[in-house]
């Protein structure tokens, strides 16, 4: 059974910064694009990042996804945090190494239970 797990969420007031981290085990992790979404409350999950199995690293905007493809483990960088990224981080794994050109939660069998992300103003 795939197993991800999400670490690194907190609370930090605006313009601080963190780092989510996603293990993976039981699930060829080198293999497979993976992605980030979060929920924010009283809202649908969306799409944050999402990064191919042959990249190490993509920037947008004030976040920056990498993989380390040794470790098993996705990381978010999310940095000058504003208080509308107040959201539960998951992370998710798709069963294919291409990441394709849409955030579509059906593309994503493996999830994990998600990491609460809080900022204040």
């Amino acid at each position: 059974q795939v197993h991800l797990v999400e670490s690194g969420g907190g609370s930090v007031q605006a313009g601080g910064s963190l780092t989510l981290s996603c293990a993976a085990s039981r699930y060829t992790f080198s293999r497979n694009c993976m992605a980030w979404f979060r929920q924010a409350p009283g809202k649908e999950r969306e799409g944050v990042l999402r990064l191919g199995p042959g990249s190490s690293y993509i920037m947008k905007d004030r976040f920056r996804v990498s993989r380390d493809n040794s470790k098993s483990t996705l990381y978010l960088q999310l940095i000058n945090l504003k208080p509308e990224d107040t959201a539960i981080y998951y992370c998710a794994g798709s069963a294919t190494g291409t990441c394709g050109t849409s955030f579509k939660e059906s593309d994503y069998p493996y999830w994990g239970q998600g990491t609460q992300v809080t900022v204040s103003s």
